[in-house]
């Protein structure tokens, strides 16, 4: 389908599946229902529907992670618009549509939330085939999930017949128990997917009938934009400026032309741990395992783990492991898991935003160990990659290469250093590590001073646009 823009979301934190989720590597980068991640399988689900690369909207925090993880799956270069302030999927949307009209066409956009499960590819594909007809016509087509339960966590579609691409009669808030059966046992009530089709043009049209305050405040944003390599980067004072509003507020409720296509394809939007756990294949006790997990006399529970865990006579739980954090939880309360994470923001901890592994876009740090005035990281670097040149007011560094070549620029000096060669460098000196080989560099660094916080940083020169 030459005509056809698909467009990925990538902007959540998607901070109800911690400790495995955090804000600063959220559910979408994550290999959750498959080998791939959440955003790579969202592309494949895609990539047979169209020649285009894929646009983005992700969070500025998130440019590399998406960019590299959309190259392992050999889709095209994107174009990746970054958000610097979260404004709701309008905003976001409409960010996407400029991008899309910026060479003078006017492509459908296939806009798709990048966390979302969908088990039947194939039905999906089927489905946008079906709409298109009328998404070149002017339809805002949006799909409408059929509901296999009474479920009170989603808004709901009422569609004007019931089957088939038909007129939106309306929207419908989330509803309580009773209310979510009475539209199970009617029919032609449908699960809202965040999912939609539609000429760019057209969502824009609507959207500066219903919401022009949003679309003057995006174009301002996008036409102040700066580009840098595959990133647009929306101009951050107008961006700002911009209301926060969701398309379904925006347009799709007010507007006459929506419509609602119904698929039966296997959906999630995977929002909680007891969701995931509705998706993931389980064994003869209902368990679902990730990782190495003995079960004794215990049933329908979920649980991820990076060393071996064991249950023992225990039902319905959720027990999930990370290096820095575990959560064990009752199955049917882990929406609380906001709490959690609600008091570590307010307590400052770091587990709330990072994991103990930090990805950057030359490779990748974890901290191994740390206590007062020292702290030991495993550090990897890409073949070619290079950190920027830096200097730290309050810390020294030695650097003890394992594995690869690391070339080292150190004040005036630069060092070429092999597997169990080792370097220092002081406090206040200028330097850069570097990867020349073309195998990944591991090596081991202790720092030691009177603060070692990340914030300790002073860029000189960085070839990934990192200031500060």
């Amino acid at each position: 389908m030459a005509n056809l823009q698909p467009v990925l979301l990538s902007g959540g934190s998607g901070t109800r599946l911690w400790p495995l989720s955090r804000e600063a590597y959220p559910k979408q980068f994550l290999p959750l229902t498959s080998d791939y991640t959440m955003v790579q399988d969202t592309w494949l689900r895609v990539a047979p529907l169209s020649d285009r690369a894929p646009i983005v909207v992700a969070n500025e925090e998130h440019r590399f992670l998406v960019a590299e993880q959309l190259r392992q799956v050999g889709a095209p270069v994107p174009a990746i618009v970054l958000e610097p302030v979260g404004r709701n999927t309008a905003p976001a949307i409409a960010a996407a549509a400029l991008q899309a009209m910026a060479g003078g066409e006017d492509p459908l956009l296939l806009v798709l939330p990048s966390d979302h499960v969908v088990a039947d590819a194939e039905g999906f594909r089927r489905a946008v085939q079906t709409a298109t007809a009328a998404a070149e016509a002017g339809a805002l087509i949006t799909f409408g999930i059929v509901p296999n339960a009474p479920e009170t966590g989603f808004g709901y579609i009422q569609s004007t017949v019931a089957e088939g691409l038909s007129k939106v009669l309306r929207f419908v808030e989330k509803p309580d128990a009773d209310t979510a059966q009475s539209y199970l046992d009617a029919g032609g009530y449908y699960w809202n997917s965040g999912m939609f089709l539609f000429r760019a043009s057209r969502f824009l049209e609507e959207l500066q009938r219903f919401r022009p305050d949003i679309v003057e405040a995006v174009r301002a944003a996008f036409a102040a934009a700066k580009c840098d390599g595959d990133f647009v980067r929306l101009d951050k004072q107008a961006f700002a400026a911009c209301p926060s509003d969701s398309i379904d507020y925006a347009v799709m409720e007010k507007t006459g032309d929506a419509m609602v296509l119904p698929v039966d394809i296997g959906w999630s939007d995977v929002g909680s741990w007891s969701a995931l756990w509705d998706v993931a294949e389980r064994d003869g006790d209902g368990n679902a395992h990730h990782g190495d997990v003995i079960a004794i006399d215990s049933r329908n529970s979920y649980t991820y783990a990076q060393r071996l865990i064991a249950l023992v006579g225990v039902d319905d739980v959720v027990v999930v492991e990370t290096d820095d954090a575990i959560l064990v939880a009752r199955k049917d309360r882990v929406q609380e898991v906001k709490q959690v994470v609600a008091r570590l923001k307010n307590d400052k901890r770091s587990q709330a935003v990072m994991h103990r592994k930090v990805y950057r876009p030359w490779g990748a740090y974890d901290s191994i160990d740390m206590g007062e005035r020292f702290q030991v990281k495993r550090i990897t670097v890409k073949p070619g990659a290079a950190l920027s040149l830096q200097m730290h007011h309050h810390r020294a560094e030695h650097w003890i290469v394992v594995s690869g070549t690391a070339k080292v620029t150190r004040g005036d000096d630069t060092l070429l250093l092999s597997e169990n060669q080792s370097t220092y460098i002081p406090l206040g000196v200028t330097h850069r590590l570097e990867n020349p080989g073309k195998l990944p560099l591991e090596l081991i660094e202790v720092q030691s001073g009177s603060y070692l916080g990340e914030d300790d940083i002073v860029r000189f020169e960085d070839v990934y646009g990192r200031s500060g």
